[in-house]
């Protein structure tokens, strides 16, 4: 009776919360090891941001009008919080063709053979995603220090309104890996994960402040610029970094950034998480 009752103790669930942290943290390591594993991963994805960095800042860098100047200087700090922004959510077609392959090769099915919850294979994927981008996200600041960019160019700032910046810019990467698991559940091989993770992020993100100031743009085109999640993010960014080409706009995502930038990252992950794990389940019922 007693070997019994020991019996059910081992098999009885633990709690759900803590069991699906556990599992995702595990998740998440299995990741990290596996990038330690093949540093190319992490190489090559360095290497088109700081391409980004060079060439808008020199190619474009003197034709480029800010706020009524034509300063090289002045557009590479305006330019630094898009491209960093960018990186972030190109991380998505990384992190779609991740779990493509996984689902592909079959390890998502020895996955579901284990006592582990459902959501946490995804969790702990985008969190392994997550580090690799705060740590793209690092290099790529040095870069961006050593041709030019400055906090603080246009006005006053101060250490917790960058670290808040790079922590927005994080928040806005980690939703957007959630865009990238639903689109890697939902197709057959890597490389149509990798062409439907990236074919969508074009227009995001060119079609918003990025890259020019979105007044110049003409009205419809402009509305669509503001309201962009992205271009919300890049704007907070500008104002925490106190760099120039601050918003004039009066749309809300402009005036309000930094909360439009939070409550934008938030209702996305929420979204496609839930559609995310929802789509995981069915797939592998």
């Amino acid at each position: 009776m007693s070997a019994a009752s020991d019996a059910v103790q081992l098999t009885a669930p633990s709690n759900p919360v803590s069991q699906s942290v556990r599992d995702s943290l595990v998740v998440a390591k299995r990741n990290l090891i596996r990038m330690s594993r093949i540093p190319e991963m992490v190489i090559f994805g360095l290497i088109q941001p700081i391409m980004f960095v060079v060439l808008f800042s020199y190619v474009f860098g003197g034709s480029m009008q800010i706020g009524g100047s034509t300063s090289p200087t002045d557009y590479r700090n305006f330019l630094m919080a898009g491209i960093f922004a960018q990186t972030v959510t190109f991380a998505t077609a990384g992190a779609g063709a991740g779990i493509a392959d996984d689902m592909h090769k079959g390890l998502i099915d020895r996955f579901r053979s284990l006592p582990m919850a459902r959501g946490a294979v995804l969790t702990g994927r985008t969190l392994a995603d997550l580090v690799q981008t705060a740590l793209t996200l690092l290099v790529l600041a040095v870069v961006a220090l050593l041709v030019g960019w400055r906090v603080g160019s246009d006005g006053d700032t101060n250490a917790f309104k960058v670290l808040g910046a790079f922590g927005l810019l994080l928040l806005l990467g980690y939703a957007f890996t959630w865009i990238g698991a639903l689109i890697g559940l939902s197709v057959r091989t890597p490389e149509a994960a990798t062409s439907g993770g990236l074919i969508w992020l074009f227009p995001v993100t060119f079609i918003s402040n990025a890259f020019v100031d979105s007044s110049n743009m003409t009205p419809w085109l402009r509305h669509i610029a503001d309201w962009n999640p992205f271009s919300a993010t890049v704007q907070a960014c500008r104002v925490l970094f106190a760099n120039p080409g601050q918003s004039t706009s009066e749309a809300w995502p402009m005036q309000h950034s930094v909360w439009a930038s939070v409550i934008y990252s938030v209702l996305i992950i929420v979204l496609f998480r839930t559609l995310a794990v929802r789509k995981y389940r069915s797939a592998t019922a």
